[in-house]
């Protein structure tokens, strides 16, 4: 087998992340269990496309938008397509950007899929792909997981219904834009567009404000020390969330919330987690998909649902975490900082096992991924974000790492 190149994709938030990725243990496993080392060419993706072995390391969440940049460019001029095989790890949110990363992939026409697992199984799939170059074949085709999505299946279960998309889809949401007419037309919502400087400017004011009632700080087992001047700020945040929520008669929204770290070095995750409890749907990072499917779940159910992450897969075990979680949904919380950020006030929940739906709308409403599964265990690891939660799904891996509808889903407590 050739030597596999070895190209890498991090995000400047990640500050955790060793300089040069094969000093990481995940790499040198992967190389110990391949019998040989990578060829490592770093951040530098210029030459991507002329080896026939080509990995991309998506070490860290926020590269999406880097993958656009340095491949998305180099793709159509390939003069033979090949499978883009991006390699992930079981933290920093490097399995949900290459999610996303796939997504756009598929939708633009390009094979590929995402090498996830233990060290064993990651260097099989390196030694299909290499085989496969090798015979001048292909492997075969995913299956798709996802369903169709008709008039009968949900009917425009949000007319009437208006939803604030607070500034623009974060960045690295690559495959995650929604068209307003036809979100009107098939779900019956109406989509509010509201600059985050007017959010900004709403939190800096501050403001009379009725706050329920949350448990006291606690010394944050991870991150840094929250102060007074955190919480004050986090609930600014919520009491200016509430006020445009008030101003433009929403009864949902989605929030580029990773503006707020440098505009007020605070966060929205507490802000999200109150809302969603008062039965506000809000979701994070601009995510509109996400919103449309956490409302429907809402329309269908009455409750309220998890945005998550996928963060790691372990044969039918998948675990999903995210800063934020309602907290209504919660059985006990405590406060972190913010994973990626170290500040701000963000949420450890723990979420009562039982049936759970994993659910997800894709962009233009045609398709859905709904996968009924079970929720066995809360865990909280350092590497992640900070609600973090074990579910059992049979089969479902396979959609995860092949056929993926964006990065975040939903996970919703029962049926769909």
């Amino acid at each position: 087998m050739r030597q596999p190149v070895l190209y890498t994709l991090t995000s400047g938030l990640h500050g955790e992340m060793a300089p040069d990725a094969r000093q990481e243990p995940f790499i040198q496993s992967i190389e110990a269990a391949l019998g040989c080392p990578f060829d490592a060419r770093g951040e530098d993706l210029a030459g991507f496309g002329q080896e026939e072995l080509e990995l991309i390391y998506v070490r860290t969440g926020g590269t999406e938008g880097f993958f656009l940049e340095r491949v998305g460019q180099i793709l159509p001029h390939l003069s033979t397509p090949k499978d883009i095989l991006l390699l992930t790890s079981g933290q920093s949110n490097s399995l949900a950007a290459s999610m996303e990363i796939l997504s756009w992939l598929r939708q633009h026409g390009y094979a590929g899929e995402i090498l996830h697992g233990s060290a064993e199984r990651i260097a099989g799939r390196i030694r299909a792909f290499a085989e496969s170059e090798a015979d001048a074949t292909s492997p075969a085709p995913a299956a798709d997981l996802t369903e169709p999505v008709g008039p009968e299946t949900f009917g425009r279960i949000l007319a009437g219904k208006r939803y604030g998309v607070i500034g623009k889809p974060s960045d690295w949401l690559i495959s995650s834009g929604v068209d307003q007419v036809l979100v009107r037309e098939n779900l019956g919502a109406e989509l509010v567009d509201i600059p985050i400087e007017e959010l900004v400017a709403e939190a800096r004011q501050g403001g009379p404000l009725t706050a329920p009632a949350l448990k006291p700080l606690n010394r944050p087992r991870y991150g840094n020390k929250i102060d007074r001047g955190d919480w004050d700020g986090a609930m600014d945040i919520y009491g200016a969330l509430k006020r445009l929520v008030g101003r433009y008669r929403l009864d949902g929204l989605t929030l580029r919330c990773f503006d707020l770290l440098t505009a007020l070095h605070n966060t929205g995750c507490l802000a999200l987690a109150i809302l969603n409890a008062e039965g506000i749907t809000a979701t994070c990072e601009g995510d509109i998909p996400a919103m449309l499917s956490m409302a429907v779940a809402q329309a269908r159910t009455g409750r309220a649902s998890f945005q998550v992450n996928l963060s790691r897969i372990e044969g039918d075990r998948l675990l999903f975490a995210h800063c934020t979680v309602p907290l209504s949904l919660v059985r006990d919380y405590c406060y972190d900082t913010h994973f990626e950020s170290g500040i701000g006030v963000a949420i450890h929940g723990e979420l009562p096992e039982g049936p759970v739906t994993v659910f997800k709308l894709s962009p233009d409403g045609r398709r859905m991924f709904r996968r009924e599964a079970r929720l066995t265990a809360n865990t909280y690891d350092d590497r992640l974000c900070r609600t973090q939660v074990i579910v059992e799904a049979p089969g479902a891996a396979e959609y995860f790492l092949r056929t993926p509808v964006g990065n975040h889903h939903i996970l919703i407590p029962g049926k769909l």
